[in-house]
């Protein structure tokens, strides 16, 4: 664990983080997934704003602070 250039914040047994890295992973490459990320690169990406992509598919540009912290709504009820 020590040489992950990640620290993870929670305390994870080896076997736990081990399935965490393989959950990531396969979050990482489906294909919706895959398709935002192509899509954050072709467009690039600037230190002061985020690419929010919209259900239809389109996407705006807004604040970091705004798209993290799910438009006033907080992050703890997502989902």
């Amino acid at each position: 664990m020590n040489s992950s250039p990640i620290r993870l914040k929670q305390k994870l047994s080896p076997e736990a983080a081990a399935a965490k890295k393989r959950r990531d992973i396969a979050m990482a490459k489906t294909p919706a997934r895959k398709a935002k990320k192509a899509q954050n690169q072709r467009l690039g990406q600037r230190s002061n704003s985020d690419i929010h992509h919209m259900s239809d598919g389109s996407v705006k540009r807004v604040s970091v602070k705004n798209n993290r912290g799910n438009f006033g709504r907080g992050t703890k009820n997502e989902g």
